[in-house]
């Protein structure tokens, strides 16, 4: 669970960052998913952009995907959404304390 510090930090990390995975009219497929789990893997904080012919609640669809991945829900901005997950192979951000 982050704290609201945490948060912050992530949110202002988020903002400098472009939207790598582009979720269509088929919602959150296993493919969107698997793209997910990798980026983050890698990188650690995925930002997530849904199109506008997918007729969902970004909110909903951010934590369904944070559940399904583990991952913690960071914002949701619009129809852009942040995810954080620590990676213990590639660990790339220092969360304050």
């Amino acid at each position: 669970m982050l704290t609201g510090k945490q948060r912050s930090y992530l949110k202002s990390l988020a903002n400098g960052l472009e939207a790598t995975v582009y979720i269509g009219k088929n919602e959150l497929t296993e493919a969107c998913l698997a793209e997910m789990r990798d980026y983050l893997r890698v990188h650690e904080m995925v930002k997530v952009k849904v199109q506008d012919s997918a007729d969902v609640n970004v909110k909903e669809l951010a934590n369904e995907a944070a559940g399904r991945l583990d991952a913690e829900f960071v914002q949701a901005i619009g129809r852009r959404f942040v995810l954080y997950k620590e990676s213990e192979d590639n660990k790339t951000i220092e969360l304050p304390r």
